[in-house]
Parts: structure tokens; sequence; C-alpha cells
């Protein structure tokens, strides 16, 4: 039977009142530690002081302009960005999808306007999430039902192992234009691509005339010790999509590239009526500002590695539970034996909030403001479950 609320989502019965810091309240006054934080949306946690300071100002400001103006705080955010990355140039956008879109789009056209029209193919990655877009949804190949009824397919997609570098070389033709990858798999079960993946990726794209696309719209924003998580590889992409972290639960995402990369991107190319509003971009800076802070990543480190080492812990202590702890940073996982979703359900009814990912794993995606006590809060709610197995 449809409802009001068009039903495409299988929803925890949770009745969420408000949140602070790391911490969420039901309605009927029960507490849950956040390890979801809106999908790692929420880095700042729940209401932090900055973040209602800074929209309450702009909202008394302007909230809307078009983009036929110069909007406030747009170059400062653009500015602020480009200064502390690889990139020239950034598109503001509302979403990750919007910003995947973005990047398939300049993928495409960089070739049209370097003379090489028919070179439009992107490679992608099995286990990839990049949006629910109808692009994206080709562009990813995780889940059937992400594409089963949403046919014909949408061309220009050729889907490879991740991980696979020769599948890499095999799948580049004429026609290939462009590669996108996640530096690490959130959706796709917390599947880091490593240094030496990413490092022959930027090689081929070299020799071959084609662009690189890291899709960090989970992995970004500080989650792995880095603004961006490719900075730990030290491997420099020409196209980058963000969103989820970078506006720290306010609408916002970005699709940031190098110059050579945007040649194409001219006036009338791309667009979006609310992408780059004076709300976002007072919050996103507010965001990135705090995110920039050596003190927070440096604590973004430390409690990463407390979480990672917790959980190896967990591993060994409950082997017939647990078959491995993977991630970096505070984008950890647990791929267990259990089904994961029931699992989840067990830790909910523990006080711990998870999401679950591909490869029967559970995810830790705790807001980056998390402390000792926090994940100590979480491990002893892992432990507590795993027991009952």
């Amino acid at each position: 039977m449809i409802t009001s609320v068009l039903p495409v989502y299988n929803r925890s019965k949770l009745q969420i009142d408000h949140g602070l810091g790391v911490y969420l309240y039901t309605t009927d006054g029960k507490k849950y530690l956040d390890f979801v934080s809106g999908v790692a949306v929420n880095c700042l946690g729940h209401c932090p002081p900055q973040l209602v300071e800074a929209l309450h100002k702009q909202s008394q400001k302007l909230w809307q302009i078009s983009n036929y103006f110069q909007i406030p705080g747009m170059k400062e955010f653009a500015d602020l960005l480009t200064q502390n990355s690889f990139a020239d140039t950034v598109f503001f956008c509302n979403s990750g999808a919007e910003s995947i879109e973005c990047a398939i789009k300049m993928m495409r056209k960089y070739h049209d306007a370097t003379g090489n029209p028919d070179k439009f193919r992107i490679i992608t990655f099995t286990g990839a999430f990049h949006g629910r877009t109808l692009a994206a949804i080709w562009a990813s190949k995780r889940d059937p039902m992400m594409q089963e009824g949403f046919g014909p397919p949408v061309d220009g997609f050729d889907n490879v192992e991740f991980g696979n570098i020769e599948a890499v070389k095999a799948a580049i033709t004429p026609e290939t234009a462009a590669i996108l990858v996640e530096p690490i798999q959130g959706d796709g079960g917390i599947r880091p691509a490593g240094a030496e993946f990413l490092k022959q990726l930027r090689q081929l794209a070299d020799e071959n005339g084609l662009l690189l696309c890291f899709d960090e719209i989970q992995c970004g924003m500080g989650r792995s010790g880095k603004l961006f998580a490719h900075e730990l590889y030290g491997v420099k992409p020409d196209i980058v999509t963000s969103a989820k972290g970078i506006g720290g639960g306010f609408p916002l995402g970005a699709c940031l590239a190098t110059e050579k990369a945007a040649v194409g991107m001219t006036s009338g190319t791309h667009g979006s009526t609310y992408g780059g509003n004076p709300l976002a971009m007072a919050v996103g800076r507010v965001v990135v500002t705090e995110i920039l802070k050596p003190e927070f990543l440096a604590n973004v480190v430390k409690m990463g590695e407390l979480l990672k080492v917790g959980l190896e812990k967990l591993a060994k202590k409950h082997p017939k539970v647990i078959v491995e702890a993977r991630g970096l940073g505070l984008i950890q996982g647990l791929k267990l034996v259990p089904n994961a979703k029931e699992f989840a359900v067990k830790l909910e009814d523990a006080g711990l909030l998870v999401p679950t990912a591909a490869e029967n794993v559970i995810r830790m995606l705790p807001p980056l403001i998390v402390e000792q006590k926090h994940i100590d809060e979480a491990l002893t709610a892992i432990d507590k479950v795993c027991a009952d197995y």
C-alpha cells in the first residue's frame, strides 16, 4: 500500500527528536551513540554551535539568490578549497549525486573541447556507489536493485574489478575518456583502494590521455585523517567529487577540478538553481575551516587508530562473529559472519547506531569530533552483541 511518503527506504522505527554532539535522542527520551552521523555527513556532530551561529547569521541576511549574480561567500569558499587541495576551480551543488553528474559531464566535455569528441567512456569499478541518478546507477555496480527496472542502461561506463590493474588496462579503448574510482569504497564495504593501485591508475591515465576522477563523497572531508583521502596516497587527481561532510549536515556538494580538466566547462555548459546558495556557502566555509585545523585532523587520526585497534581486538576475540576489521581513519568497518543488518539492529538495542554496507559489513562513521570515551562506548556495545552469538 502506497503511503504519503514514497516508500523507497527501509527505515528504522526510531523516532528521532533531536541530536547533540555524537548522540541522538528519540521522542521517548532514549539516547543513542550515533556512528551513522547521517552516513558520514555530520562531521562536526549534531547542532555544533559554530554551524548554528553561521546559519543563523546568514539566514538573517540572504537565503537564496540566482547564479545570475555574485553569491556572497562563494569565492571565499572556493578559494579555501583550492588553496588547500589539488584543485584550481570548484562547482558548488547540493548533493553527491549532483557532484558526480558534474564530474561525468566535465570528463566528457574535456575531450570534446580538446578535439577528441569520440572519447566518452568512463572506467568504473565493482562495488562502487556513485549516487542515484540514471547516469550514476549505471556507473555503479554494487546492488542490482539500483538498476533493475531503470533500463535501458545509460551507455558510456565500463565496469571492471576493483583493485585489478590488468582489468583496467584491458578496458581501455580509443573511446575511453576517464577513470572514476573511490579511494575508499564506502557502500561497497569499506574497501581502501590502496596506494599502489591509485598510483597505477594515475600512470595509466597519463599514458593514455585520460582524466582521473576520485569520488570522495563519503571518504573525504577529513574522515581519513586528511582533507581528502587521496592525500594519504600521494596521488593527484584531475577531478574530485565531494558532498556529505562538506556541509556538516546542510545540503551541499562540490566538484573540484584542475584548470586542465575544467577547460570545456564554459558559460552555459552546466548549472544549478540552488547550487552555491548563501546559506550553504556560510556553513561550508565554517565546516572546512574547522576540519583544516591541525588539531582537528590530528584527533581524527588518533581516534581512528583507537577505533581500528579496538575493532581488530574484537575480531580476534570473536572470530566466529567477525571475519575482518577494515578501514582508515574514521571510516571503519567490520565484515561479519552473521547477517549485518540483523547485527545492526542488535547494536541499536544496545544503544549504538551503525549503517551497513556490501559484503555483509557494518560501517563505523562517527562524527569527527568523537572522543576516546565514545570509542570505548561503541566497542563495549559491539563486544556485548558479539557475546550473544
